[in-house]
């Protein structure tokens, strides 16, 4: 199975449930990150606090939507937006026809610097309880309806 995560930028809160969901995961599905709009950089503060977490940061990148809607990219079972801005933007045609789901979170680089610790923190377990509860899912075996309410239950979690 194959997840993506888009946001605006792609350099926090997509990035944040990227890794969540690859960690988690391990095996059961693949998980990306893109933005609409990206950074061109993870923010240094979501780098922090995986690491802190025991997370494997090396790999994350900021990257466009384009090379998941590109020729030769994998097919989404699944895309999840984690903002307001990319869940009301047009998204490109994906291979395949992916669930749609939006589990919003505030954007924890819109925080002063001196907040940065907290914003991030609130995202991450958010985003943690969230994965967890996806993955808790028979996903492999569950049908299209029945994934996609799951999906839009779980993004009204707290």
């Amino acid at each position: 199975m194959n997840i993506l995560i888009l946001c605006t930028g792609n350099s926090a809160r997509s990035i944040l449930l990227e890794t969540l969901l690859n960690t988690h995961g391990a095996g059961r599905l693949r998980a990306y990150s893109a933005g609409s709009q990206p950074a061109g950089k993870v923010h240094p503060q979501s780098l922090v606090l995986l690491t802190e977490k025991g997370h494997d940061a090396s790999t994350a990148r900021s990257k466009s939507w384009d090379e998941f809607s590109a020729e030769g990219a994998p097919e989404m079972d699944i895309v999840i937006t984690v903002c307001a801005s990319a869940a009301g933007e047009t998204c490109p045609i994906w291979p395949g026809i992916p669930i749609r789901a939006h589990w919003g979170v505030d954007d924890p680089a819109a925080a002063a610097e001196p907040d940065w610790d907290n914003a991030f923190r609130t995202a991450y377990d958010r985003l943690d309880c969230r994965a967890k509860a996806f993955l808790a899912l028979p996903v492999e075996t569950m049908d299209r309806d029945t994934l996609s309410a799951e999906l839009a239950r779980i993004g009204d979690l707290p």
